[in-house]
């Protein structure tokens, strides 16, 4: 892989490696139900991440994308609550089988809710377990298939599962939900830049990501100058079939 193409498979992971931790903004009476907040993009690099390939490394210095408006869940009580910030506390002090445990009884106790299903798969993504951390992944945009933030980590589990044409429709699905979300079209481009070799697609992509970055995206910027610049692949002429 040449060094550009590197860099930019590390990206990737510089969008999958960030933990995406529940948001605990709750309003009113604490013995009223209120909504579950979906999940919310916060910069904490996933360091236990393996880095089985150039596009899982973990890149903590990546910048952070724009976040996916919340889209609020089922109401739930307040003890659910305090399950899933339990479980959100364990995730931020690097404590993943503390979360496991408490994302698992809140799946098993609430599985209508997706966003424990959500943070059970990034969990499981980080360890390495991709076919389980699909699964709750597909759990999670289950339960909410309005979540485009669901949809953006169902693609990110898919690709680094080599599904490449379902990574492909999550990522779709999710910019289907909301054309400003800029992290799919990042790793929508990357994903037909680098794995499906559709160079014209990818810059498509870059551009319509770097138009929803308003410090720009040096990095982006370089990758879509590579792709104006590179140079098409020699025709050859094919063997003629015999009569």
């Amino acid at each position: 892989m040449r060094s550009a193409d590197a860099h930019r498979a590390s990206s990737f992971a510089g969008v999958a490696g960030l933990v995406l931790l529940l948001g605990a903004a709750l309003s009113g009476c604490a013995a009223m139900q209120q909504p579950l907040k979906a999940l919310q993009q916060v910069v904490t690099p996933a360091a236990s991440e393996p880095a089985a390939s150039a596009a899982d490394a973990a890149a903590a210095a990546a910048p952070a994308p724009v976040a996916a408006p919340v889209v609020a869940e089922t109401p739930v009580s307040p003890a659910v609550q305090r399950a899933y910030d339990e479980a959100r506390k364990a995730m931020r002090a690097g404590r993943p089988a503390d979360a496991e445990r408490g994302l698992r009884a809140l799946v098993k106790s609430n599985p209508e809710l997706g966003g424990p299903h959500a943070n059970l798969g990034l969990l499981l993504r980080q360890a390495g377990r991709l076919p389980e951390a699909v699964a709750e992944l597909e759990a999670a945009v289950h339960a909410n298939p309005q979540q485009a933030v669901y949809f953006n980590q169902l693609g990110i589990a898919y690709r680094q599962q080599g599904e490449f044409a379902k990574a492909r429709e999550a990522y779709e699905r999710a910019i289907d939900l909301d054309a400003t979300y800029a992290s799919p079209l990042l790793n929508l481009g990357i994903l037909h830049d680098l794995y499906l070799g559709e160079g014209s697609r990818a810059l498509a992509l870059y551009d319509r990501y770097l138009a929803l970055s308003p410090g720009g995206d040096a990095q982006v910027a370089k990758w879509v100058a590579d792709l104006k610049n590179r140079k098409p692949p020699p025709v050859t002429v094919s063997r003629k079939e015999q009569p």
